[in-house]
């Protein structure tokens, strides 16, 4: 405990080279192996750590878990990586013996990890969102370039065909300068826990889950059946986002990219809202986000909706191929027409006999995102999905999930110095402070 301890009291301020060279740049042989660590196995972390091993250049080095039965599974796939249970242990112990590291765990367990190990000069593939406050964001950010390591953030479509379109399309004016979105999201809560009664007594911890390890930076809560782990934890307000936390990096990744847009200036929440352990399962939540010379004017309207809160389908248009209203998707309102893309397929300009398939932009590469991440560390160049994007992308987001405490009510936000002006009680969100034993300078 005191070797863990130290190594995150001294995380903060650590000159790089304290710690031992990674082991791809020991050697300058074309055939030397990127080694990798995951922490985080199962699931989407399982997914994350699979995708990165399918690379020929990649050796999975070291699994961590702090669930015993995740573990096994991945130890199967990698029996001769190192095993461990605590991301500290293994960033403090074994940091000199892998070169890069991915993090597949619940979102409060995110920044920790992350700015632990590029504070060890570690490349960090970082599933979405970044982290569940703005502050984590920020020091992520900050600490990526700092580092000079390369950074993936997990957003995986950002890297399909269609999400590039999408890109190219508004970049290009293809209908002109846009001047209001709508986005939708309603697919079915998986993950929504089946018991949200917070009973005082706890339940059995299964074996070989270490339940302290999993709780991590928040303080410790009652280990309850259905709940909490292994995945219904997003709903709660400690540990999650909700599903715009979740949801909102795909779909607004597009958006934010082409019209360079940077945290909104206002948001207000509709739809729904929330005072106590749990997120919203249902919101509508409007944002206003600075003008660009992208847009129509010098505010432009985003309109965020889930939990089957729909848009007023009268008003969205759609391409005759367009069976059902889906479920997912997106509508942007340009000065020169309309953009239909149901989520995760390719977007429509519409009329659609003013835009013929001639007129799409072609000839995009094919691109993994998680391969990507490990090409541009091999190669020495930037990923497509650096921190320094992802983090801006987060904060769009998450400024419209404060409003989720304070439903109709507008939240005024001055980015410049990471505050609510109007509602002081709002920045209780924007920070979080870590539990003793697990704080870590300059970030909780």
């Amino acid at each position: 405990m005191n070797t863990r301890r130290n190594f995150l009291k001294q995380s903060g301020i650590v000159a790089a080279g304290t710690f031992g060279f990674p082991a791809i740049t020991r050697s300058q042989s074309p055939n030397s192996l990127l080694h990798v660590a995951s922490v985080g196995v199962h699931r989407m972390g399982g997914n994350t750590m699979r995708s990165v091993a399918a690379h020929p250049k990649v050796k999975i080095t070291a699994i961590c878990d702090v669930d015993a039965s995740h573990l096994a599974i991945a130890a199967e796939l990698h029996p001769d990586a190192s095993k461990h249970k605590d991301w500290r242990e293994l960033l403090a112990d074994h940091s000199s013996k892998f070169d890069a590291i991915t993090v597949g765990t619940p979102d409060h367990s995110h920044a920790p990890v992350a700015v632990t190990a590029m504070r060890a000069k570690k490349h960090v593939y970082l599933q979405k969102p970044m982290a569940p406050t703005i502050h984590e964001c920020r020091v992520i950010a900050a600490e990526a370039a700092k580092a000079g390591v390369v950074t993936q953030l997990g957003n995986q479509g950002r890297s399909s065909i269609e999400s590039r379109m999408m890109v190219e399309l508004l970049r290009s004016g293809a209908i002109g300068k846009i001047k209001e979105i709508i986005m939708w999201e309603n697919k079915k809560l998986s993950w929504w826990p089946k018991n949200t009664t917070l009973r005082p007594k706890a339940d059995p911890i299964p074996d070989g889950l270490d339940w302290d390890l999993w709780c991590g930076v928040r303080n410790p809560v009652p280990y309850l059946d259905e709940t909490y782990h292994p995945q219904t934890w997003r709903a709660w307000f400690d540990f999650g986002v909700g599903e715009l936390g979740d949801m909102g990096c795909h779909h607004f990744d597009a958006t934010v990219d082409a019209l360079k847009l940077t945290p909104p200036k206002r948001v207000k929440q509709t739809v729904g809202g929330s005072d106590g352990p749990l997120w919203s399962d249902k919101r509508v939540v409007e944002y206003h986000f600075g003008g660009t010379e992208m847009t129509a004017s010098d505010t432009l309207k985003l309109t965020w909706m889930d939990g089957e809160a729909l848009p007023d389908q009268s008003l969205i248009q759609m391409p005759k191929s367009q069976r059902k209203f889906p479920p997912s998707g997106g509508f942007w309102i340009g000065e020169k027409g309309v953009i239909f893309k149901q989520y995760a397929q390719r977007p429509f300009v519409l009329p659609e006999e003013d835009f013929p398939n001639s007129r799409y932009p072609t000839g995009f590469a094919k691109q993994d995102h998680y391969l990507d991440w490990v090409d541009a560390i091999l190669e020495g160049r930037q990923s497509c999905d650096p921190f320094s994007h992802g983090s801006n992308l987060t904060q769009c987001v998450l400024v419209g999930t404060l409003a989720d405490r304070f439903p109709g009510q507008t939240l005024e936000w001055d980015d410049a110095n990471m505050k609510v002006t109007n509602l002081p009680a709002a920045n209780a969100m924007l920070k979080r402070d870590y539990r003793d034993g697990w704080k870590i300078e300059g970030l909780g």
